[in-house]
């Protein structure tokens, strides 16, 4: 029997499916996945504890259950959201910023879900190594760069890409000067897409990770202005700490099925970020 509840958390999902869940699909969770669904289901439970809050100057008193912390746990990240978005606002700097997006192609994604601390690392690895040997040889200055790995796009499905924030400039440490980009325009992305293809496979080769054939000698890099920098900032902090699926976009759990119903966005070709 269905059953719909105004506020479905999480935790209810797994505490109702663990069963069901581990007996068709135990062998396939992988650790971190078991460990999540662990704190997720004992955060603020008071499987955790609880802490004793007293006033020095009165005698009230309140307690609290204890948290998980886990960053998955749509309840308890919200502190470290803001925390990482003031400290990126606090860095950036009185210039135009670009974004570049480098996607793993889908015949590497399965890899990713096998792999994942390879190919994520790897990901991060040629990505960074391709917006600095960029800023080398065509700007001949050092980029700074803020980046953020997303896993997964707005229908949920499974699609590993890093977002990159750039100013634009860097530091010419020969000549000890700033060079500033002119205009809109920061890189070629055809280029950074060839780059950035060899760079990875060459990461994913020195990991160990078996490439598989056939792949498409083509990808894709976006590369885009967005503005003073602080709008794509904020776009980024949305996804950086917390689970792919959010509570609020869970609408169903039917016990007798074992199925979950929830909603997901329709991807869109493009969004403003300044």
């Amino acid at each position: 029997m269905a059953r719909s509840i105004p506020s479905l958390r999480l935790a209810d999902v797994f505490e109702a499916g663990r069963a069901a869940l581990m007996a068709q699909y135990g062998v396939r969770l992988q650790a971190h996945q078991q460990r999540a669904m662990a704190a997720i289901t004992a955060c603020r439970s008071g499987a955790l504890g609880a802490l004793d809050w007293r006033c020095v100057d009165c005698t009230g008193s309140r307690e609290t259950l204890r948290s998980c912390g886990h960053r998955s746990c749509p309840a308890c990240q919200n502190h470290s959201t803001t925390a990482w978005l003031e400290r990126q606002r606090a860095k950036l700097l009185p210039v135009d910023y670009f974004m570049i997006t480098f996607t793993l192609p889908a015949g590497l994604r399965p890899l990713a879900h096998a792999q994942p601390r390879a190919v994520y690392a790897a990901l991060f690895k040629a990505a960074a190594g391709t917006v600095k040997g960029f800023g080398a040889h065509q700007l001949k200055a050092e980029l700074g760069q803020c980046a953020v790995l997303h896993t997964h796009n707005r229908r949920l499905d499974l699609h590993p890409h890093v977002h990159v924030v750039v100013p634009g400039g860097g530091i010419d440490a020969a000549r000890r000067q700033w060079r500033k980009v002119q205009g809109r325009y920061l890189f070629n992305e055809f280029a950074l897409a060839r780059v950035f293809r060899a760079k990875l496979l060459r990461a994913l080769h020195e990991a160990g990770v078996s490439i598989p054939v056939g792949l498409p000698p083509r990808w894709v890099v976006d590369c885009r202005s967005v503005g003073s920098g602080e709008p794509a900032l904020e776009y980024l902090s949305r996804y950086l700490y917390r689970g792919v699926i959010r509570e609020r976009d869970l609408v169903d759990y039917d016990d007798s099925a074992g199925t979950v119903t929830f909603r997901s966005t329709a991807r869109r070709k493009s969004f403003p970020l300044y």
